[in-house]
């Protein structure tokens, strides 16, 4: 039986493979362009293509397909064989440098917001380098870019790649200033925690909501839930350990870093995150993560379920985006320090992304925003919808000691004791954490918690990375221009702290008054939904930021807004579809039946002796016929706003019609069916539930 270290990568295309396989002369260039970020010298590719063919075949790989990441939210693949005629009547297996470097998938049916037309169908994808190829099944899979015969970006690595250079170009002009001259790039790093749900595909089979929307629309709360808090870090269940060990060996093959695995807060809800790693890779292996994980489920009979809010009245799943950047030196930009308040460096980094989130919180909240997530957001277990930064009590203080320009005496190392003489002591981080927190500094990195379950992080990571560079950017303006450096960096520092110090907030963000405040005192945005926000992505000062550092062209940031907000809008729709559905051809028959059968208990009894009165009996009925009414007055109500979507006046109108009219018809609608599963007798309901799901998988 191969060790974990033996096996750890082995589906990868990576340094160790390439070292072994490529002349010294490719493979120093080609580790020039993955490490430096130059340019890609075409004459490589050859050689490279067909190193890689060699080790595909030999591990069994008979085709191999560009990999993307389109604006569908999953990633698409087109798969070729590496097949070819020989005169002799055979075949060879061929794969060249321009197959490597450039594919022409059909880009029609792909989301585009208007910078095509349908018929016209040609794209291109284009090689990552930077990015390992890899083997699934058995096809050898190329992560690629996406773009239009135009040139605009389809994809979502095309963005974060810009938005990673240009973050690189500024935080190298900042290193310089420092006096910093060997650091030869900046990259950001990115550990994405990812949350999901396990349960039986039996249940799930039975659940069209689950099938159709990955969330129930409908379900009564169950007598017991996550209130005892005893699920959170308890023993793994056997199901779910065997389906953790498989996911981790499959991941492992793949180079992906599967770290730490537990149980969450809800039941059935379970998480892995892996060890950082460069942001774009970082967004491939959670891209690759997330497929994988569903794909083992299944071979386990269970369903993994990624949506942010597949259960009302329990914990939602989110994905903690763990954010930092570094030099190529390995120096962590984000690092305090044992000296926080001497480390100058540190401070204008610090600083850079707290200007950052208070100028673009905007731009923060539209990365995040899905029909999924604005279930999730402001829930108990997630944070609110408005940006918040939380730094730490030593932060805090450093901050506030240079904004008033007083003396900062440093926090002082507190040491645990346990009062059991056995255990170790240890000393006491000088900051505890925040999970209420957006954005909160978690000691070297910030970490953002907005994020969806089902989200690409690329979103997210864009506007970071972009927000970031803007800050650095006009820092570096400045400083480079500055008589005195010294006095001008602490001029900045001191006034990046009195300007923006509205964003950092230690405190509760579940708490109400904090929403109050931040809104009417700070003046801090609250989007609470997608049609709230998404709009905002086109405001004067996001388009002329993002296309400064040329991130994304005007024409990018028109189709991507008009994509998210048809993806909203069409998501709801089918979820509004399916509830009318199952209320009027399963929950009301249901219910009906249920009905009927109590009253020829009713009329038997009666029948036996006239003198009972069968007021229970009575007064159930009553009670199941005005649900029924009511859920079918609901179901009209419904189903007369999704048709009235049909007048919409643009994607913008709809949006906020489905906002204001088809979501709140929703949520009346399953009030009354919860109310009716209550009183009706589990045989005759229809669907599995909440009880049934959640502690399904033993």
């Amino acid at each position: 039986m191969m060790t974990v270290p033996e096996y750890f990568g082995s589906k990868v295309f990576n340094d160790r493979v390439m070292k072994a396989r490529l002349s010294a002369k490719v493979y120093s260039s080609l580790k020039k362009t993955i490490d430096e970020g130059t340019a890609l010298d075409p004459s490589v590719a050859d050689a490279v293509a067909a190193a890689m063919r060699d080790w595909a075949v030999e591990l069994g790989a008979t085709h191999f397909t560009h990999w993307f990441q389109p604006l569908t939210g999953i990633t698409a693949e087109k798969h070729d064989s590496f097949i070819s005629p020989s005169p002799d009547g055979g075949v060879i297996m061929e794969f060249s440098g321009k197959e490597l470097i450039k594919g022409e998938p059909d880009a029609s049916s792909f989301p585009s917001g208007g910078l095509r037309a349908t018929f016209e169908a040609r794209g291109y994808t284009a090689w990552d380098p930077t990015s390992y190829a890899f083997i699934k099944g058995k096809t050898l899979c190329i992560p690629t870019a996406f773009c239009s015969y135009g040139g605009h970006a389809l994809d979502k690595k095309t963005p974060l790649l810009r938005s990673m250079e240009a973050l690189n170009k500024q935080a190298l002009r900042i290193l310089r200033l420092f006096g910093n001259t060997t650091a030869k790039c900046v990259r950001s790093s990115v550990g994405p925690e990812q949350e999901y749900f396990l349960i039986t595909k039996e249940m799930y089979d039975q659940r069209p909501d689950l099938r159709y929307c990955g969330r129930t629309l409908f379900g009564a709360k169950p007598p017991k839930g996550q209130e005892m808090d005893d699920h959170y870090f308890g023993a793994i269940k056997p199901r779910v350990a065997a389906y953790m060990e498989d996911l981790n060996e499959e991941l492992w093959r793949l180079g992906i870093m599967a770290k730490t695995e537990h149980n969450e807060v809800a039941p059935a809800q379970h998480e892995l995150a892996p060890i950082y790693t460069t942001t774009n890779v970082a967004t491939d292996h959670n891209q690759l993560t997330m497929e994988i994980m569903q794909k083992v489920a299944s071979r386990h009979g269970l369903v993994c379920l990624l949506h942010e809010k597949p259960f009302a009245g329990v914990n939602g799943s989110g994905k903690h985006n763990n954010w930092s950047i570094a030099t190529d030196e390995g120096q962590n930009l984000l690092s305090p320090g044992d000296t926080p308040y001497e480390n100058a460096q540190f401070l204008l980094f610090l600083c850079a992304v707290i200007k950052a989130v208070d100028d673009y919180q905007d731009l923060l909240r539209i990365s995040v925003a899905t029909a999924g997530n604005d279930h999730r957001l402001g829930a108990n277990e997630a944070p609110p919808a408005v940006i918040s930064m939380f730094l730490g009590d030593e932060l805090n203080a450093v901050l506030e000691a240079i904004e008033n320009d007083t003396p900062y005496e440093g926090a002082k190392k507190t040491q645990m004791k346990l009062g059991v003489d056995v255990l170790p002591g240890f000393n006491r981080d000088t900051t505890d954490r925040n999970r209420t927190s957006p954005f909160a500094f978690t000691g070297n990195k910030f970490e953002f918690r907005m994020l969806g379950s089902s989200n690409s992080i690329a979103c997210a990571n864009i506007m970071l990375n972009s927000a970031v560079a803007e800050s650095l950017r006009v820092y570096a303006d400045r400083l480079e221009g500055a008589d005195d450096f010294e006095t001008a960096l602490h001029d900045m520092i001191k006034n990046t702290i009195k300007d923006h110090k509205r964003i950092i907030f230690n405190g509760n963000g579940y708490d109400d008054a904090w929403i109050k405040e931040a809104t009417e005192e700070r003046g801090l945005l609250n989007y609470r939904t997608t049609a709230d926000c998404m709009p905002h992505l086109l405001d004067k000062k996001n388009v002329e930021m993002l296309t400064s550092h040329k991130v994304f062209s005007v024409e990018e940031l028109r189709s991507r807004c008009e994509i998210m907000l048809e993806n909203y809008c069409k998501t709801v729709t089918i979820e509004a579809n399916t509830m009318a559905d199952m209320a009027k051809t399963q929950i009301a028959p249901a219910i009906e039946r249920f009905s009927a059968d109590v009253a020829k208990n009713a009329a038997a009894k009666k029948a036996l002796d006239p003198r009972i009165l069968c007021s229970y009996e009575t007064g159930l009925v009553r009670k199941l016929s005005e649900l029924t009414d009511r859920i079918a007055v609901k179901v009209d109500e419904l189903e007369d706003a999704v048709i009235s979507l049909h007048d919409a006046d643009g994607v913008v109108s709809e949006s906020e019609m489905i906002r204001d009219k088809v979501l709140p018809k929703m949520c009346e609608l399953r009030l009354s069916c919860d109310e009716a599963e209550t009183i009706t007798e589990k045989a005759y309901w229809p669907f599995p539930t909440y009880a049934d799901i959640l502690f399904s998988v033993r």
